[in-house]
């Protein structure tokens, strides 16, 4: 069995857990999260605010997925308590971010602004002109929009100009010696 899945996790008080047959519904002060799995893979019991993860046979696909969905399971918990953050950091002359609403407009050197829409569960806030901070419930979806708005301009190896995260070392490249 997965060493992961063996960790029972912990549900803190003020958020709600409903286990169905195949879905697991999270409710907190962040919001809700839900996650589906198969009934046949692995079993999910609550009892005594901990969350117990199991394979339902010994398979190796079972004791994999209960991994998955042990992980799962615990982001969505820490989602609705505490939430998800990425930083993102734009390094040139002129790259400069704000964010309006649901709305980031970034001018990344390009002939025209480049506009993202935000989805509405999360929220883009700009401190400076050259910092994004994306946070919400959803970790996949946070990492998701991060990474869309990164590669509209991901940092290049010679100048490590563009769009990058804030704890992302970018290695520079030499330039080439005649």
């Amino acid at each position: 069995m997965s060493r992961i899945a063996k960790m029972p996790i912990h549900v803190p008080t003020g958020v709600q857990v409903e286990i169905q047959k195949t879905t697991i519904k999270v409710s907190g002060p962040n919001g809700t999260l839900s996650q589906s799995y198969k009934e046949a893979d692995v079993a999910v019991q609550m009892d005594n605010n901990e969350i117990n993860v199991s394979p339902s046979d010994s398979s190796s696909h079972c004791k994999a997925m209960s991994g998955t969905i042990r992980s799962l399971v615990s982001n969505m918990v820490h989602g609705v308590t505490t939430g998800f953050e990425k930083k993102l950091s734009l390094v040139g002359v002129g790259y400069k971010a704000q964010a309006k609403g649901s709305v980031v407009n970034l001018a990344l050197g390009f002939s025209h602004p480049v506009n993202y829409e935000i989805p509405k569960e999360l929220k883009a806030t700009t401190p400076s002109a050259t910092e994004i901070i994306i946070s919400g419930a959803d970790k996949q979806k946070v990492g998701q929009v991060a990474a869309e708005i990164r590669s509209y301009r991901p940092p290049e190896p010679y100048k490590g100009k563009g769009v990058r995260y804030s704890d992302e070392v970018v290695l520079l490249k030499e330039t080439k010696k005649k």
